[in-house]
């Protein structure tokens, strides 16, 4: 038996976002670092690069304010994401593999990841607008130069939360089909969110 985890809209929303992540992490990488520059080719070079990267900074916060609209209710903190918390360690080493995880519709590590998007997020839109001299040509130099700080440790913030965020979808296995097809398996949902299990099950059906 399947049931439906994410509707097409969402997950049409959440590819968007892959592939602005992608496009706006690739061109600020270009500018992070000379050894990086080369990535600058995959936009058309440098000049280009520049011009692009902002817009689609802006352009991945958009999305990604779309689908937390729709989230972030189911990611705000309950107390069985206290026991998941002290449960992990075992999950990881896999010496409790077998118990039921106490989750709802998403876990703690989840909803820790969503919360530090909307936080990295919003730092990365606040501080690029600081130092968008196409747009906003004029500042203090300091403030600035905080600003290009703040940017770069969001950003770097952000990569790795995402990288997590991919592998921890890759080694629960059943979890990457919910982003694929829409649907989990009634087994997946009862064992890693037996609560968001039992909502679904007792939900009527349309």
């Amino acid at each position: 038996m399947l049931l439906q985890r994410y509707r097409d809209s969402q997950r049409l929303n959440h590819w968007l976002i892959v592939l602005l992540f992608l496009c706006a992490g690739l061109s600020g990488l270009a500018f992070f670092h000379p050894s990086l520059y080369f990535l600058s080719n995959l936009f058309g070079g440098g000049p280009w690069t520049r011009v692009l990267h902002p817009y689609l900074g802006v352009g991945m916060v958009i999305a990604f304010a779309f689908l937390a609209v729709r989230m972030w209710r189911d990611n705000l903190w309950i107390g069985a994401d206290t026991q998941w918390m002290r449960q992990s360690p075992a999950m990881i080493t896999g010496a409790g593999k077998e118990g039921v995880q106490p989750a709802a519709k998403y876990n703690a590590g989840q909803k820790i990841v969503f919360w530090v998007m909307v936080v990295t997020l919003i730092l990365l839109l606040v501080t690029g607008f600081m130092f968008w001299h196409a747009w906003f040509p004029e500042g203090n130099i300091m403030l600035r130069r905080i600003a290009v700080l703040l940017h770069s440790v969001s950003a770097t913030i952000l990569i790795l939360t995402i990288i997590i965020h991919v592998y921890a979808a890759i080694w629960v296995k059943g979890s990457f089909r919910a982003m694929t097809r829409g649907t989990v398996t009634d087994t997946w949902a009862a064992h890693h969110h037996p609560l968001w299990h039992k909502e679904a099950k007792e939900r009527p059906r349309a």
